[in-house]
């Protein structure tokens, strides 16, 4: 395999920061890497390194002579007044163009870059100018897509891409036949795509073979046979590898790893969560009522985003909500919230209901403060699970150093603003948590650190995201807006969600066929209804075996009877609305 980029003892330093040192690695012909570390440690230096946008201190990088190299920058400049058509498919960007719309209309590749980043909802006659940041980037991507490439080097591609739009890039990606070196915080990413990984880390960059659960087995055996690191980080590694190997057989049996290596390091390890407990606890902490949305209708101008929601959020419940851009996912929170007041309906709040909202935007932070200042100023110490910690403490499990704990709010780049802004969150003990795309500006350390806190975390928790592994991880039931003012309970989760919508891009006329017959129809509308009743049935007896749990904490014997009579009530609730779903498709 040849070699397309070459660092032999490659130095880079930025002030006093020695962010590489001696680094010598290689990428070859068809290699697909993923480059993780935390925020600050070197990746976007490295990319940058071997695009030559800036040079080394010493050292030496090599690029092959013809070499086609498509790159995707943190920040894309595209010419302001040129529209998303001269961008994408005419000269105004990277110089080589495909002529005027005859000669590559008929191209399906071009077509399918074109809708699989939504280019057409843009439109291609739009100027650059006007366009969001999100969208430029989308146009960028576009641009790097439909042109030949020996080497595409793209950094944070799936952000301000939906959970959709992230499984379209893997998967054009991986059918795509060029080099790839990506650096994204999105570790389904990483598995669907890399065949290796590099970790940036202390000025080196370590390589290993495979996804990123590949790289969190090698990770963790490294760790466990040099013994050179704390007790917590080994903990950690190894039980965000019991949630890889617990998970979906597609997610594990992709790596090309040892599964008996894996089974004796997670042999004692527990389940990520105790769910009974910490609905127990949540139980508790929270009485029976948290959300009650009831007949919920909502509309911006002509645009019908929620038509007749009713959503009922329980104490200890933990939700995923996916949806097109533009769904009302964030709507939904706002009245969930009470900063949006519903047209019709009502959202009703348990009186004990304490919420603590990550928006998207990073609020206001008191600049002059310094970090741990800033969190003690919310609280000293806080109580999670059966853990006590202090705001140092947390503060250091969220990446901040002791020493990087000193410094002003103000000096802080944009990453550890939005940790710092989860941490005082957290610092306020609440008991309803909800998460609006928390990812966003995240390396992969501080997830897994925030995914480990949120295990113990006994509350309800609501969370908006278009990283499909957070998702997975933290949530046990996934609801989803389709773009159609309705919200669904999705049993199948992600993977439902997304061959819904694969299935809703099917022509009328290949779905015409399949349409029920009306006597058929009348039939499907009455079993609807008689699934709805059981379903209603199964909630209040589900609600009065919590309440029952509550009151038996400490009969452990009543505890495991209630507790098998719940996983029975599960069964036959997803049984029913596995029903409804398959039904309400047809009616």
């Amino acid at each position: 395999m040849a070699n397309l980029v070459n660092l032999e003892a490659v130095s880079k330093a930025h002030g006093t920061t020695a962010l590489l040192e001696g680094v010598s690695l290689g990428v070859g012909d068809g290699e697909r890497i993923g480059i993780v570390g935390l925020n600050g440690a070197g990746k976007t230096t490295l990319l940058n390194l071997i695009t030559r946008a800036e040079p080394a201190d010493s050292g030496r990088v090599t690029l092959r002579s013809d070499l086609r190299l498509g790159v995707l920058g943190q920040s894309v400049v595209l010419p302001p007044q040129a529209t998303v058509r001269d961008v994408v498919l005419g000269t105004a960007w990277l110089g080589e163009g495909f002529g005027a719309e005859h000669e590559w209309a008929g191209d399906s590749g071009i077509r399918k870059v074109l809708d699989g980043l939504g280019l057409d909802a843009i439109g291609l006659d739009s100027p650059i100018g006007p366009l969001s940041g999100g969208e430029r980037r989308r146009v960028a991507l576009a641009a790097l897509l439909i042109r030949e490439a020996d080497l595409l080097v793209l950094d944070e591609p799936t952000n301000h891409l939906d959970i959709e739009g992230v499984a379209w890039l893997a998967e054009h990606l991986v059918a795509k036949r060029c080099a790839l070196l990506v650096v994204t915080h999105d570790r389904w990413f990483l598995d669907a795509v890399c065949t290796a990984t590099w970790e940036v880390a202390g000025g080196q960059v370590n390589a290993y073979e495979g996804g990123y659960a590949a790289y969190v087995l090698a990770r963790a055996e490294r760790t466990r046979q040099a013994a050179a690191s704390e007790e917590r980080r080994q903990n950690l590694l190894r039980k965000e590898l019991a949630w890889l190997r617990r998970g979906a057989p597609a997610r594990t049996s992709k790596p090309k790893f040892r599964i008996d290596a894996a089974t004796a390091l997670i042999a004692d390890e527990p389940a990520p969560r105790d769910t009974v407990q910490l609905r127990r606890f949540a139980s508790t902490r929270l009485g029976k009522q948290v959300y009650d949305v009831e007949d919920v209708s909502l509309a911006f101008g002509s645009k019908r985003l929620l038509d007749d929601v009713t959503w009922r959020i329980g104490p200890g419940d933990r939700l995923g909500l996916v949806g097109v851009n533009g769904a009302g996912k964030t709507t939904l929170l706002r009245l969930l919230t009470g900063s949006l007041t519903p047209d019709t309906g009502k959202v009703l709040t348990g009186q004990t209901v304490r919420v603590a909202h990550l928006s998207q935007e990073v609020t206001e932070l008191p600049p002059a403060l310094r970090v741990l200042e800033a969190v003690s100023e919310v609280a000293q110490r806080i109580r999670v699970g059966d853990r006590d910690l202090s705001a140092g403490q947390l503060a250091e499990m969220f990446g901040f150093t002791s020493a990087r704990q000193w410094t002003p709010v103000g000096d802080l780049s944009g990453g550890e603003r939005r940790r710092l802004q989860l941490l005082r969150l957290l610092m306020g003990e609440p008991n309803v948590l909800i998460l609006d795309e928390p990812t966003n500006d995240l390396d992969i350390d501080t997830l897994t650190a925030l995914e480990d806190l949120l295990d113990s975390w006994p509350g309800t928790l609501i969370v908006v995201s278009h990283d499909r592994y957070l998702l997975e991880r933290v949530c046990d039931t996934i609801w989803a807006l389709l773009g159609d003012a309705h919200l669904r309970m999705l049993p199948g989760g992600v993977d439902e969600y997304l061959a819904r919508r694969s299935a809703a891009g099917v022509s009328p006329v290949s779905a015409a066929p399949a349409a029920a017959p009306k006597t058929d129809s009348r039939a499907a509308k009455k079993e609807l209804g008689r699934l709805e009743r059981l379903i209603a049935k199964l909630d209040t007896q589900e609600k009065d075996l919590h309440a029952q749990l509550a009151d038996h904490a400490t009969d452990y014997a009543k505890v495991a009877d209630l507790d098998a009579r719940l996983r029975d009530l599960h069964t036959q609730r997803e049984a029913a609305e596995e029903q409804w779903l398959e039904l309400s498709d047809d009616v």
